[in-house]
């Protein structure tokens, strides 16, 4: 016997351009737009081809998930996806571990908006701050699922024209304004060479980077409460790889282009330095301003997913059933409800031990984005001959098996290289106690069946 969720159970409001926006919005947050500048400091101008090879990975992740998700349309994604595959011990580990990762996010975002706007307004305390946008932003998410799609949409549309833009002026400035002569693709060659660090750099920061573009498989979570949910999936996982070369890829060569890569500050975000460098008046304010629409687009889409990932994980016995309850607008209120106290409650770690605690969080959760691309991947493998006999394989993987092997290759190496790695050792080891404590959970707890409440096993 095996638990199914239904995707019918919530409801089928959410259009394209919500879903499509939503993967989109989720992934360009604080870690683009700020964290950038570590990866460049770490790297030198090379800087773009680990952005561009992390893409690669991701993209080609994201169409293992679009291949599941359009065979076998379902709310839990790849947490469904893992329990066909492996079963409920697997599903448990990966609903538990996203879940675990976007609350981790929340808080983080929160408090990085709480310091962007501390900057304006000096007087009231990042803290209050933080958790005023978290009561925002859960009071946004428990209105109607159409209310949160409706602001995902204009806050990913808000970052999207800023970095449009922001590739065109900084475009024009290179090759059509010659009377600015720090700006040039000899950037990418002096100050150290291309790789100032070593080809080893380039690998490096490959977890920052995987790290920045987390988000875009939201959308496979969200198309459940699309009208059309195969159609919207297909459609996002086409445009992933084209997304990736635009948004992260080009813009971050367009940075070390316009000047040299020893001017950008680690923490300041090296698309507000470019605009300064280039002499566009405002540009920092606007930016920033920018910055914090982002962060509040990965605050809303955060919420949103955790708290879809507790209904699954209820929905199957594997969290409280409470948290599976809808109200007569299809949104799992206690899923939200509990989602955000975790958010409040980094926001109160982050204030009181912001170098101890609230650092082992966010060092241990993005560390766990890798493990849960890793059980797509082997989940993806086991189950494509189950798509084929039953004929529901409508959006395929290219190269199978091999390139599905060839991506689980590329996630353990970057695994054993931050084994290896003194700096990133500690991210491993984090990410490593946390996966445990959820195992001891699974043994004492989740694996009992029936344990928080009676939910009635389905037959298939």
């Amino acid at each position: 016997m095996e638990i199914i969720n239904k995707p019918s159970h919530l409801k089928g409001v959410l259009k394209t351009r919500h879903v499509s926006m939503l993967a989109l919005g989720s992934a360009l947050g604080a870690g683009l737009f700020v964290g950038s500048s570590t990866v460049i400091a770490s790297t030198g101008p090379g800087a773009f081809i680990t952005y561009a090879l992390t893409g690669i990975i991701v993209a080609l992740v994201m169409r293992m998930l679009g291949e599941m998700a359009a065979a076998h349309p379902t709310t839990g994604s790849f947490v469904e996806y893992a329990r066909l595959a492996f079963g409920r011990p697997a599903a448990y580990m990966t609903g538990w571990l996203y879940w675990y990762f976007w609350v981790i996010v929340v808080g983080f975002e929160a408090v990085v908006g709480g310091q962007i706007i501390n900057a304006w307004l000096p007087d009231i305390p990042v803290w209050v701050i933080a958790l005023g946008l978290m009561i925002g932003m859960t009071l946004l998410n428990l209105l109607s699922v159409r209310s949160f799609g409706e602001a995902e949409y204009w806050f990913a549309g808000i970052k999207v024209v800023a970095i449009l833009v922001f590739i065109g002026v900084v475009i024009y400035f290179i090759f059509g304004d010659k009377s600015n002569s720090t700006v040039s693709l000899s950037n990418l060659t002096q100050h150290g060479g291309f790789l100032p660090h070593g080809v080893g750099s380039l690998f490096a920061g490959v977890v920052v980077v995987i790290f920045s573009m987390t988000g875009m498989e939201v959308a496979t979570i969200a198309a459940a409460e699309s009208d059309n949910p195969s159609r919207n999936i297909r459609k996002v996982a086409n445009a992933v790889i084209f997304r990736i070369m635009i948004f992260y890829v080009l813009a971050v060569f367009l940075i070390v282009v316009a000047q040299p890569w020893t001017d950008i500050t680690v923490g300041k975000s090296p698309f507000v330095t470019t605009l300064e460098h280039i002499g566009i008046p405002g540009a920092g304010t606007i930016l920033t301003a920018v910055i914090l629409v982002a962060v509040l687009s990965v605050l809303n889409a955060g919420l949103y997913t955790a708290s879809r990932v507790l209904f699954i994980l209820a929905s199957n016995d594997e969290a409280p059933r409470s948290m599976a309850t809808l109200n007569r607008k299809g949104v799992p209120v206690r899923g939200v409800i509990a989602s955000t106290l975790v958010g409040y409650g980094c926001v109160i770690i982050a204030a009181l031990w912001p170098d101890t605690v609230f650092q082992f969080l966010i060092n241990s959760s993005g560390t766990v984005f890798l493990f849960v691309y890793l059980m797509i991947c082997l989940s993806q493998l086991k189950l494509r001959s189950k798509w084929v006999s039953q004929g529901t394989l409508k959006f395929a993987v290219w190269g199978h098996p091999w390139v599905p092997m060839i991506v689980i290759a590329a996630i353990v190496a970057v695994l054993v290289s931050m084994a290896l790695d003194p700096v990133l050792q500690i991210s491993l080891l984090q990410c490593g106690i946390t996966i445990f404590a959820l195992a001891v959970c699974y043994l004492v707890r989740g694996g009992k069946k029936n344990q928080f409440s009676a939910v009635p096993e389905k037959k298939t």
